[in-house]
């Protein structure tokens, strides 16, 4: 997802200006990071139960979504004057407006390369593309805009999310763009697509073999998987040892019944790794 917590919060480090707020903010999205994982666990206690009455590997997905308390949105924004935590927050990205500011910060541009990113995957105009953990539609919208006769599914595991995706959609008369309500192990495409896209949301995949290879039957033939996603030594983005190495990105892909096609190195801090099956 295009949206995972500690990815997200790394685009506030350029916003503040006061000397201390990237110590303040870097102990912000560790602790968010941390939070979210606790908050996955009665999830994954869930399964494993249903897995004990159906025997076979348990099928575990990605987990895109940031699930803030009060006090941990405060203290994700303190620093910044204009961004406010909701008083209430029962839902992951309960008031997903408030947030994109945030998350579709123009300055964003500068590193992301948005437009390189797309023009380099060199997609047919009426290509069907998938924005998996598309988050606030900062791939989609621009997928949409670039390619008008494409169709583009927006797919997240967070219905707030997937809600606001529809009515940016709309409010930005985007008809080519579909929102899907995904799961924790399968990005639910209602249609095999050209490309499925997922930037900074591989590191958020627990079976990653089982994802991507029920990933595999949603493609068309010649279709591919982008995974864009920090590398080890990025200044920004998830703690460390939250991160995942491209060699590693490369074995699992293969493991799960891929060959990597192409490998980008113009984006700053992110590796850009382009699969067919």
């Amino acid at each position: 997802m295009d949206h995972g917590d500690d990815a997200r919060l790394a685009l506030l480090f350029e916003l503040a200006e006061q000397g201390g707020a990237a110590a303040i903010y870097a102990t912000a999205a560790k602790k968010l990071h941390e939070y979210n994982h606790e908050q996955r666990q009665p999830e994954r206690r869930a399964r494993e139960v249903r897995e004990v009455q159906r025997p076979g590997p348990a099928d575990r997905g990605f987990h895109s979504a940031v699930r803030l308390t009060p006090t941990l949105a405060l203290l994700a924004v303190a620093t910044l004057a204009w961004a406010q935590a909701p008083a209430t927050h029962q839902h992951q990205f309960g008031d997903a407006a408030r947030w994109t500011p945030i998350f579709d910060d123009p300055r964003r541009d500068a590193w992301q390369k948005p437009h390189e990113v797309i023009e380099t995957l060199a997609l047919k105009p009426d290509a069907v593309v998938a924005d998996i953990g598309a988050g606030t539609g900062y791939f989609t919208v621009r997928l949409a805009r670039m390619l008008p006769k494409a169709t583009v599914y927006a797919a997240d595991l967070e219905p707030d999310m997937v809600k606001h995706l529809g009515e940016r959609a709309r409010r930005e008369k985007l008809a080519n763009v579909r929102v899907v309500q995904s799961s924790l192990d399968d990005a639910r495409l209602p249609e095999a697509v050209d490309l499925a896209l997922l930037v900074d949301v591989y590191h958020h995949i627990d079976d990653r073999r089982a994802y991507f290879a029920k990933l595999k039957s949603r493609l068309k033939p010649g279709g591919r998987v982008a995974i864009i996603d920090f590398t080890l030594d990025a200044e920004m983005g998830p703690p460390p040892r939250a991160r995942v190495a491209p060699e590693r990105v490369k074995a699992e892909l293969d493991a799960a019944g891929y060959h990597l096609a192409e490998e980008y190195s113009f984006l700053d801090n992110q590796y850009f790794l382009v699969f067919a099956p």
